[in-house]
């Protein structure tokens, strides 16, 4: 194993990513890749415009991935990007979905978020509806290749207090100054009943609904995604380090031509998420990854208990569902650092591709 990168990122912290030996996700992936333990169990969910969950000991002994099942087909495609195991039994999730025919002529999209909820285990779902929608109307002119307008491309942490769930998205459409990463929060006591009960962070409090109100950036974006040089961070993957006690955020930068061509992967830290001014200054961590488009980064902790949520000093880092490296997190030395991969050259079988979204 190699050292390919350690990026000082501030005085107290740093990153490492390490090269070791390849691993793969069970199915193909379109998205953020939420995981959880249940029952001394760990499991994952993958997504493209339909999901499949698989389950084992770790993510390296996974089982054959099998369709989740939905009560409702009004929000498909459906993207299943977060999900948070509630002590008390039920699992809530929540999903990206891409409202289809809002342009004549065109596939461009504007994507909402809701909530699921599953009583046994990610098997199935019960659809709880739309959480999180955008103020502005669709631009049908928009020149990404993608969207229009809509927020999209998550993830979803609670705070260590146990007080509120954080949503950390994509704002693609209004004016620059609101496009970007943004984020938003729902107090837990309103998981089973999330519809009008989640605030967005706008010019200084958590002052706007969830439903058409309007934001202000944490990430703003340096040129509009209507643009089809569109400049700006964006898929946001949140964890908790529990080695640097802090919140950790990696995201993709897209630059600066049509269809997201990947610039790079980029690190900021916050070890307060009611304070969205307190994330440090993005660092670049990976570049362009040479066998894909490089989306959708996030980490699986490696130990029992960690999930893409939750990790230590050192986890796994995958981008696409893809894993070819170790990322180390640093204090002011180096963290403890024992067996660079709990499964050196296991091999697996070939990609398990999803069905098509109904």
């Amino acid at each position: 194993m190699c050292l390919l990168a350690a990026a000082p990122l501030s005085l107290a912290q740093r990153v490492e990513i390490r090269t070791a030996p390849t691993w793969k996700m069970p199915a193909q992936v379109d998205s953020n890749s939420p995981a959880f333990w249940r029952g001394g169990t760990f499991h994952l969910i993958n997504s493209i415009g339909s999901s499949l969950i698989s389950h084992g000991g770790d993510q390296f002994s996974l089982s054959t991935p099998q369709p989740v099942h939905i009560n409702s087909d009004t929000h498909f495609p459906m993207w299943i990007e977060a999900v948070w195991q509630d002590p008390n039994g039920p699992l809530y999730a929540w999903y990206h979905h891409e409202p289809p025919g809002l342009c004549p002529n065109s596939k461009l999209t504007a994507p909402e978020i809701g909530a699921l909820v599953s009583t046994d285990g990610g098997n199935s779902f019960t659809d709880l509806g739309i959480i999180l929608s955008a103020p502005d109307p669709i631009d049908c002119s928009a020149q990404n290749g993608f969207f229009g307008g809509g927020h999209g491309d998550f993830s979803v942490i609670p705070d260590r207090d146990g007080a509120y769930l954080y949503f950390l998205f994509d704002n693609y459409g209004g004016d620059v100054s609101t496009q970007g990463v943004a984020i938003a929060r729902m107090s837990l006591d309103y998981r089973a009943s999330p519809a009008g009960a989640v605030w967005k962070y706008y010019d200084g409090g958590w002052t706007e609904p969830g439903l058409g109100g309007h934001l202000t950036p944490v990430f703003p974006a340096a040129v509009a995604w209507q643009s089809p040089g569109a400049n700006s961070f964006w898929g946001p993957s949140i964890h908790w380090n529990s080695y640097l006690e802090s919140y950790v955020i990696l995201m993709s930068h897209s630059c600066c031509s049509p269809n997201w061509p990947q610039e790079g992967i980029y690190v900021t830290f916050n070890p307060d998420l009611s304070n969205p001014a307190g994330w440090s200054p993005p660092g670049k961590i990976l570049g362009k990854v040479d066998y894909d488009a490089g989306f959708y980064p996030q980490v699986l902790g490696i130990n029992p208990g960690e999930t893409d949520t939750l990790a230590g000093p050192i986890a796994r880092l995958y981008v696409h569902g893809r894993s070819d490296w170790e990322i180390l997190f640093w204090k002011d030395s180096p963290p403890p650092y024992t067996d660079p991969d709990p499964n050196p050259g296991l091999e697996q079988d070939p990609i398990l591709l999803l069905p098509l979204a109904r």
